[in-house]
């Protein structure tokens, strides 16, 4: 007997996730159908070899005083042109990682970016969201921790 599947998960425009293979901290996420990768903040990108293999050192700042900045060292999965919301195109490493939103733990693609002018050091493109998610971008943190929503309702 067939096991009937379940319907995707609703998350709001922007939830908080984590990255246990990165960091210990939870982190705010804008949610954006708009990007087909998803882009984590990193400043201090470096590629070496280890191993014969190619990897690459970065500093993850979740920013406004969340935590300190973290050294990272990960296999680099790739390496692409990464055509930006102002139309402006950057060769960006790619990289894959655990990606923990909700109830939901998998491993999603994320380019490397100084995203420090942006309000959110994570950005969820579609390629994570497709097939495990929809969207209702009038909504937020529905996929959140409702003592994490309170913190972050005190925090403006």
């Amino acid at each position: 007997m067939a096991t009937a599947k379940l319907p995707p998960a609703v998350v709001g425009w922007r939830e908080m996730v984590s990255l246990p293979d990165l960091a210990g901290a939870r982190i705010p996420a804008k949610i954006d159908t708009g990007a087909r990768t998803s882009s984590l903040h990193a400043t201090d990108i470096e590629r070496f070899d280890r191993g014969g293999q190619r990897w690459v050192r970065f500093i993850l700042d979740l920013g406004q005083g969340r935590n300190e900045a973290v050294t990272c060292e990960v296999p680099r999965a790739d390496r692409r042109i990464i055509t930006s919301s102002n139309g402006e195109s950057q060769d960006r490493f790619i990289i894959r990682t655990q990606l923990v939103l909700g109830e939901h733990t998998f491993r999603a693609e994320f380019s490397l970016a100084d995203r420090s002018d942006m309000k959110f050091p994570i950005l969820i493109g579609r390629t994570a969201l497709r097939s495990r998610f929809l969207v209702d971008p009038g909504r937020s943190w529905l996929q959140s921790p409702k003592h994490e929503r309170k913190q972050l309702k005190s925090q403006g």
